[in-house]
């Protein structure tokens, strides 16, 4: 655009500033609309039509502005005008104000498109192209194709910038272009060694620091902003064109990472399965983690978690909890268990959010089993919920919460239990009660299941006859 020197808060006087008798050949300005006096639909639908005109015809920042003013005396006219309300039980009814509305809105975003391009647009672009060569995973090639699209891109904003505003680069904190050469030491493109990536992103900040400095005005530097903003085109361009790691084969990336290193052969099909189950003999964590997230199959999938659970606490780290603990929040059983076999207790408040999931026993089976192998005193409440007989819980499930309380062996779930063991219809949740107990393994726990030694059930009985042992052993031989 270019500038106008109109005074946006003027808008409405130009209709008295007219020339009506200008020359024949000489453009006249039309004068600007007014607000009716008498405030209806139709006539505020004609005064925003003329409107929609004057931003149809606006060529500067300062018509945009004068648009802008119209608008806000439109919204101030609406607010105010007399329009019958919509019936507010009938759906389809019309309603005037809010189609007014909606045109002052539809208007204002295309002032919004019809203003700059500005120095900020150049800048935000050259911080995004900045980020993405930082935030890339760039392959060798790729890095090299990077470095010539930003030098390259240098070379054009730094001409653009000094032809507009000669002093922006001097008075900007770096020189772009003295940077990129710095990096490159003297040395002849072929000798040269690859310009770091901090080199570039600093050429990069220093363009759109260069930018800032200079000041760009919307209608007086448009044709300097078209070309940095055309120059940021083909540098994202360029940019997409490098490759990226991601733009590798798999194989190509597991074996740039040394995945397959610990084979000495690549006989055995297929060789992924056959590097993993060497990884995981040898304890890497990290390469069987690469493979669950390269390898896109079920079949490498199922065997990458079957590593994990092998491994237990073995494959516990910081970077395998995150990974499974993401999967055991979808609900995913073998994750669940899996997090159990590491004893993972970051898991735990995760896993206790499912112990009352009494729709999905299933679920719950390897909710309580991890919650046991973890030893999640947190859970121990939740679990003895679990053992109500007049809950919802299946009462196929009831036993494993009564293991899982033996497993986190905490004293708080002797009660319960003992309560369980004494009159709980189901002989196997008793037993499981008793065994749990055992666990425990204190006097009181042991003494507890000791009196059924003599119950009509095996199962039972069997529990009490241990626990009898237990005690027996405690006592301390007799002196003589």
């Amino acid at each position: 655009m270019s500038n106008g020197d109109d005074d946006p808060a003027d808008a409405s006087e130009e209709a008295d500033a007219a020339d009506d008798g200008g020359d024949a050949g000489e453009q006249t300005e039309t004068a600007a609309p007014t607000l009716p006096d008498d405030a209806t639909e139709e006539s505020l639908n004609e005064y925003l039509d003329e409107i929609a005109e004057r931003l149809e015809a606006a060529e500067t920042e300062a018509d945009l502005d004068d648009v802008e003013a119209l608008l806000d005396d439109a919204e101030t006219g609406i607010e105010e005008a007399d329009l019958p309300e919509p019936d507010e039980d009938d759906e389809d009814a019309d309603d005037p104000r809010g189609d007014l509305e909606d045109r002052v809105a539809e208007l204002r975003d295309g002032v919004a498109d019809a203003r700059g391009p500005y120095g900020e647009d150049v800048v935000d672009a050259v911080e995004a192209a900045s980020g993405t060569v930082a935030d890339t995973e760039w392959t060798e090639a790729g890095h090299d194709d990077a470095a010539a699209a930003v030098a390259s891109f240098v070379g054009e904003a730094a001409d653009a910038v000094d032809d507009a505003a000669p002093d922006a680069i001097d008075e900007a904190d770096e020189d772009p272009e003295a940077l990129l050469d710095e990096a490159a030491d003297g040395e002849e493109p072929a000798a040269a060694e690859p310009i770091p990536v901090d080199q570039l992103t600093a050429a990069l900040d220093a363009v759109a620091a260069a930018v800032a400095e200079a000041g760009f005005d919307a209608d007086e530097d448009a044709d300097a902003i078209a070309a940095l903003l055309a120059a940021t085109d083909d540098l994202e361009a360029a940019l997409d064109d490098a490759e990226e790691w991601d733009d590798l084969e798999t194989h190509e990336q597991l074996r740039a990472q040394g995945y397959y290193d610990v084979l000495g052969h690549y006989k055995d099909f297929p060789v992924e399965w056959a590097a993993l189950k060497e990884h995981e003999a040898q304890g890497n964590v990290d390469m069987i983690l690469l493979a669950l997230d390269s390898l896109q199959s079920e079949f490498m999938e199922r065997h990458c978690l079957e590593a994990f659970e092998r491994m237990g606490k073995r494959g516990k780290t910081e970077a395998s909890v995150e990974e499974v603990l993401g999967r055991a929040e979808k609900r995913d059983r073998p994750a669940i268990r899996i997090l159990g076999k590491m004893a993972a207790e970051e898991a735990t408040d995760t896993l206790v959010e499912y112990v009352d999931e009494d729709s999905n026993p299933q679920l719950q089976k390897a909710v309580f089993k991890a919650l046991g192998e973890i030893g999640a005193s947190e859970a121990v409440q939740p679990l003895a919920n679990q053992l109500d007989p007049d809950g919802d819980t299946d009462e196929l499930v009831r036993p494993h919460a009564a293991r899982a309380l033996g497993l986190i062996g905490d004293t708080r779930a002797v009660d319960p239990l003992a309560d369980a063991l004494e009159a709980h219809p189901s002989d196997d949740v008793r037993a499981a009660a008793g065994w749990a107990l055992r666990q425990i393994g204190t006097r009181d726990a042991l003494e507890a299941v000791a009196e059924y030694a003599d119950e009509r059930s095996f199962v039972v009985s069997t529990e009490g006859e241990k626990a009898e042992r237990a005690l027996d052993e405690a006592e301390p031989a007799p002196t003589a």
